[in-house]
């Protein structure tokens, strides 16, 4: 009885504890869209604790890719919303990934953070779609209402705040949305910046977490940076240049446990990274599709 008991104690039989395991899920940024356009914004950002996870049992984990910035050539006559980001998944938590950037005119996108809206009053996208609680990201900002040629875009949301608003005939871009500090690595990091809005002078500057700075008529809007779900800066295209807008960040999946664990990745596909922190491990998952395990 006494060698049964010392061997649930260590956790090395299939199933007999209970692991917590505390994790962070970002998902993808949102592209930066084209033409007088909205910065994209943060992937959904989660943190709390998984409770009761058995050992040698699969629990799926994906990677959310950050969302396409737009290119549109000139001339062109079109507006090009930026691209959503994609979902990171850990287990049965699920961080939605971010809305792209709106365009001169139109709302932005719906989802974990939504994009800045496009001037010419485009509205923001909605943070925090679907609903979860704690919120996992917040609303992007109104394009501007222009005035003697000023088309100021706005920011896109970011994971600790919204995505900024430019005032009425306003020539600079909102700046995006600051992002959320998590310590789970041991360090405080930030993830989830908004994209800043495209302007025709002064673009905004991507969210602190990872956004990526608006373009204006001579750059082009700058990408989220990866592992971050930063969302791209949106573009501004004028008559003699092209617009593209900055790509969103790719998403990361942190998970911390008890050092007295060992992590697996059963029919790989995922790129992972393991370091301890005191009594725990932390592994840093930037890539891919797969399960990991524990024994």
């Amino acid at each position: 009885m006494s060698g049964i008991m010392n061997m649930l104690l260590a956790g090395t039989v299939a199933g007999a504890l209970p692991l917590d395991v505390e994790y962070l899920v970002v998902a993808g940024g949102g592209g930066g869209g084209a033409s007088t356009a909205g910065g994209g914004g943060a992937g959904g950002f989660r943190t709390a604790t998984l409770t009761a996870l058995s050992i040698s049992t699969n629990y799926p984990v994906t990677i959310g890719a950050g969302g396409a910035g737009t290119s549109l050539p000139n001339p062109s006559s079109s507006n090009a919303y930026g691209g959503n980001g994609v979902d990171s998944i850990f287990s049965t938590i699920t961080s939605t990934g971010a809305g792209g950037g709106g365009v001169g005119g139109c709302a932005a996108l719906d989802a974990g953070s939504g994009g800045g809206g496009g001037s010419n009053s485009g509205a923001g996208g909605a943070g925090n779609t679907p609903l979860t609680s704690p919120s996992q990201g917040n609303n992007g900002g109104t394009g501007c209402t222009p005035g003697g040629g000023n088309n100021g875009a706005a920011g896109g949301g970011g994971a600790g705040a919204v995505g900024v608003s430019p005032p009425n005939n306003s020539a600079p871009g909102g700046n995006g949305g600051a992002g959320t500090a998590s310590t789970i690595s041991g360090s405080s990091v930030t993830y989830g910046g908004g994209g800043g809005g495209s302007a025709d002078v002064g673009a905004g500057s991507g969210g602190a977490g990872g956004g990526g700075a608006g373009g204006d008529g001579n750059n082009p809007g700058t990408a989220g940076t990866a592992n971050t779900g930063g969302g791209g800066g949106g573009a501004r295209r004028n008559n003699n240049t092209t617009g593209n807008g900055g790509a969103g960040g790719s998403g990361i999946v942190i998970l911390k446990y008890p050092d007295t664990y060992t992590i697996s990745n059963p029919g790989g596909g995922l790129t992972l990274s393991t370091s301890t922190s005191g009594a725990y491990k932390v592994t840093s998952i930037t890539a891919g599709t797969g399960n990991v395990s524990w024994s």
